[in-house]
């Protein structure tokens, strides 16, 4: 098949046109074809302008196919013009379409699932393909975008999206997508999974300089270390954070425990300290005010202190067993190049010492650290 090619100037400038001539703003506005109302903005509600569809699908392509590469010139578009727009500032894109290269100008949120337990679990499952298809930056509308949302399923779709790259909340029509729209208990725990999402920021912060510096998600399926281990690879319902986090969402109505299957090595539950010893499955307690969370042994991860300012949070390495990890400040603005500081983690007299290394050897380190798991 051949389609337009939209990095091209004359196809960009046919597309301008077609757009009214704006797409130096990123394609911000609405407009209307015959009946057909159409937003073309970023978050558009209907991204495809049928007019365009109709051109594209002339080409020999469907209408699947048109709008995917829709989303990858949308994503440009919007990218180069904001820039231009606001030179002194990054402009912020997420497309609900896209295509392969769409991770250069922003990220994507899957959009379209049902308000039901099935749309819960093709969130998670879209959501780590994004990621393994190059798409870092990715997440979902909480509660789905389609009709009324049981209060349990609303929670649960919360507590998962807040361990996601991108955390919102969706409006629709005549049912509810707040926390405060479905009573007092599910506002408590969301606001729960909000706090620990807000203590976890640095971290985000982070893995969003590790997947610009290495391409690596930030969500990744439980067997990305340990791609042989076949049991891990048949491993759907869960992800890890990053190098540090296990995450065990609770994609089952009325489940208040899940078993978990845990990698190789010695994880913490983060709620009560626990150890436990993979690989193997784990039953974990999920009451309703939280899902569960591991923390690899040995980890080290920077989080936002109680009183301000980060601070490593720094898992104790199983006995005889040495840890680490990276941490990359906040580049600010984000033109910068992130870097990426190295610590390690070694069990020594039952104190456990965290140094960290660069190439000319240890440097001092700046941040208070905090240890669990002793």
């Amino acid at each position: 098949m051949v389609y337009p090619d939209f990095t091209a100037p004359a196809v960009r400038g046919w597309w301008g046109e077609l757009h009214g001539g704006r797409p130096a703003e990123g394609f911000s506005g609405s407009w209307h074809t015959g009946d057909e109302p159409v937003s073309y903005a970023p978050f558009g509600d209907r991204e495809l302008p049928s007019s365009a569809r109709h051109a594209l699908e002339g080409a020999g392509g469907d209408h699947r196919e048109a709008h995917n590469v829709y989303g990858l010139a949308m994503a440009r578009a919007a990218f180069e013009g904001l820039g231009a727009l606001r030179p002194d500032e990054r402009p912020f894109v997420v497309s609900r379409a896209g295509w392969a290269g769409t991770q250069r100008y922003g990220g994507a949120w899957s959009g379209g699932e049902a308000a039901g337990w099935a749309g819960l679990r093709a969130s998670l499952a879209r959501v780590l393909g994004l990621g393994l298809c190059g798409v870092p930056y990715a997440g979902s509308d909480v509660g789905g975008s389609r009709g009324a949302v049981p209060p349990e399923l609303y929670l649960r779709w919360f507590q998962l999206a807040a361990y996601l790259p991108l955390f919102r909340t969706s409006g629709a029509a005549g049912a509810p997508r707040e926390p405060w729209g479905f009573g007092d208990e599910v506002l408590a725990h969301a606001r729960a999974a909000l706090r620990e999402r807000e203590r976890l920021l640095p971290y985000f912060v982070t893995l969003a300089g590790l997947a610009g510096l290495t391409g690596a998600p930030y969500v990744r399926p439980v067997w990305w270390g340990h791609p042989q281990d076949r049991a891990l690879r048949e491993c759907e319902d869960a992800f890890l954070l990053g190098d540090a986090l296990l995450v065990a969402p609770v994609l089952e109505q009325g489940a208040r425990q899940r078993v978990v299957r845990l990698p190789r090595g010695r994880w913490y539950d983060t709620s009560d300290g626990r150890a436990y010893e993979g690989p193997g499955p784990v039953r974990l307690a999920a009451p309703l005010s939280r899902v569960p969370v591991l923390a690899r042994a040995g980890a080290v991860l920077p989080v936002r202190a109680p009183g301000g300012g980060t601070e490593l949070e720094v898992w104790a390495p199983a006995p005889g067993r040495t840890g680490g990890g990276l941490v990359v400040r906040d580049p600010g603005d984000g033109w910068r190049e992130p870097e990426a500081e190295r610590y390690t983690v070694r069990l020594r007299g039952g104190e456990v010492r965290v140094a960290r290394t660069a190439e000319a050897g240890a440097q001092p380190r700046e941040w208070p650290v905090r240890v669990r798991g002793l």
